[in-house]
């Protein structure tokens, strides 16, 4: 088995960098867009200029769109309106990890995938820890930075990200020799017309043009979420899957909530609950269970 080399090792702490500061990100881009318009832009410079030098990748056009609605105005569409709404960065860093669960929920339903034990282990404290989340709003203490909809908008999300999983591992099985970063290009076009009808149908008028006068910052942070968190990002990461196997890759997400905490707390000052540590804790010890619970669950060798 190859093992991982310094550049693969540098690559896994780029993307976990890349993806646990993007939640941030999307919060100062979200000063200037909304929701709908920051979906528009983020995959405008997504696809922009590698649309134009890659080809489209040897796939079925059903799952490159059902990729792109699902990832694209699905996960993120959803997820900008949380943290417009009522969600910290701090906790949606997190909170998406839960994206894990429901895939394979996803999975079971859709592809009679079987739960191994550490993905039992694993939901069962994942649930706890969205028990403890949900606790935080009982009363009128936990009411704050963040909200019962926010929350169950980033659950959403997660969700959407999921379905998304879902697709992708379908294309996988049917298309041994397609281009992944082809796939993401061409998926992010898919987003890029839906976002923008929904910016002209939904957004008010006052608010439809304000994108014109957004500041430095917000276009620079549109910038990261196109280039850095979803073509960078998404490249480093399937080159990695591609090379190694899934359970020697995957361990490094783990470090995306920590960024997200991190820098959630740092830069923004956000401030997390109690409950919403405890939350934490068992959304990250179920995520290391599942990731890592081979290591401890694996069949013992039968005796000759």
């Amino acid at each position: 088995m190859q093992k991982l080399t310094g550049r693969d090792l540098a690559a896994a702490l780029t993307v976990v960098v890349l993806w646990g500061i993007n939640f941030v990100v999307m919060k100062f881009a979200l000063r200037d867009f909304t929701p709908f318009q920051l979906g528009t832009a983020r995959y405008v410079f997504a696809v922009l200029p590698l649309v134009l030098l890659v080809r489209p990748p040897r796939v079925a056009w059903k799952w490159i769109a059902a990729y792109g609605l699902l990832q694209g105005v699905g996960q993120f569409g959803i997820l900008f309106f949380a943290l417009k709404v009522g969600m910290t960065a701090a906790l949606a860093s997190v909170l998406q990890q839960t994206q894990v669960f429901w895939t394979a929920l996803f999975g079971f339903v859709l592809l009679h995938e079987k739960a191994s034990r550490p993905l039992q282990a694993g939901l069962v404290l994942a649930a706890l820890g969205l028990a403890c989340f949900a606790l935080n709003y009982v009363g009128t203490d936990g009411l704050g930075a963040t909200t019962p909809l926010g929350f169950v908008l980033t659950l959403c999300a997660a969700a959407m990200w999921a379905m998304s999983n879902i697709v992708a591992r379908r294309v996988q099985q049917a298309y041994k020799d397609y281009s992944p970063l082809a796939f993401v290009v061409w998926s992010s076009l898919v987003a890029v017309l839906p976002f923008a009808a929904l910016s002209w149908a939904f957004d008010p008028e006052p608010l439809r043009w304000h994108w014109l006068e957004a500041r430095a910052s917000s276009w620079a942070a549109v910038a990261y979420l196109g280039w850095a968190a979803t073509i960078l990002g998404y490249g480093l990461w399937t080159n990695l899957l591609k090379r190694h196997p899934a359970n020697r890759v995957a361990p490094f997400s783990l470090g995306v909530p920590v960024v997200g905490l991190a820098t959630g707390m740092l830069v923004l000052g956000e401030v997390v609950t109690p409950w919403q540590w405890a939350g934490v804790a068992f959304v990250v010890a179920a995520l290391a269970c599942v990731m890592l619970g081979g290591l401890v669950f694996r069949p013992r060798p039968q005796q000759a």
